[in-house]
């Protein structure tokens, strides 16, 4: 995903700091992660969700995109459960 600038919306700080999630892994993940998840209904900004691997553990980030100035807002972060996705991390359970 191109970002001309990455925001963290304070939801994402609270949680990245509850689970220990550093920036520069979120900021990898935007950059060269995959997306698994579209929501382009989403406001005020269609959004996606995001499967990284950092280092060598999966990372999701859901990311709304500003289209209009190349904006990326991080709406969230976490560490997928196995509880709720499948071993390959891009497919929920249901």
């Amino acid at each position: 995903m191109h970002c001309k600038q990455i925001i963290l919306s304070r939801h994402a700080v609270q949680r990245m700091f509850t689970r220990g999630i550093p920036v520069s892994e979120v900021e990898s993940v935007i950059q060269q992660g995959q997306m698994i998840e579209d929501y382009p209904d989403d406001h005020p900004y269609p959004s996606c969700l995001l499967l990284g691997e950092s280092p060598e553990i999966p990372l999701h980030v859901v990311v709304a995109m500003d289209e209009g100035d190349g904006r990326c807002i991080v709406v969230t972060t976490y560490r997928p459960s196995p509880d709720q996705w499948h071993l390959d991390n891009k497919t929920r359970k249901p």
